[in-house]
């Protein structure tokens, strides 16, 4: 329902209005953009994007205040996640053959 991929895609879309121009963005197609919208959009309890029909003056899409509290959510797990293994992290780094 949620990862990485999907909260960029939220912000992408969030800072351009739109859900071609979110997936141009992040160098992927109109339909890979809009089958992880509409996947998420039915994950969870209620839509996390609007979109609006194309016609004369244009479509567009917004991100709902859902999805700005997942959003939220996805990145203070993230800190989170990152603070609590920071030192696994660091053991696994030092164990990385420097030559590759």
């Amino acid at each position: 329902a949620l990862g990485p991929g999907k909260v960029q895609l939220l912000e992408a879309i969030r800072e351009t209005g739109s859900i071609a121009a979110a997936g141009r963005d992040l160098g992927m197609s109109y339909k890979r953009a809009w089958h992880l919208v509409d996947t998420m959009n039915r994950c969870f309890t209620s839509p996390l994007v609007e979109a609006a029909k194309g016609g004369a003056h244009g479509g567009g899409a917004r991100i709902t205040p859902l999805a700005e509290e997942v959003i939220d959510l996805y990145r203070r797990l993230e800190t989170r996640a990152h603070q609590a293994g920071k030192a696994e992290l660091a053991a696994l780094m030092r164990r990385l053959d420097a030559d590759t």
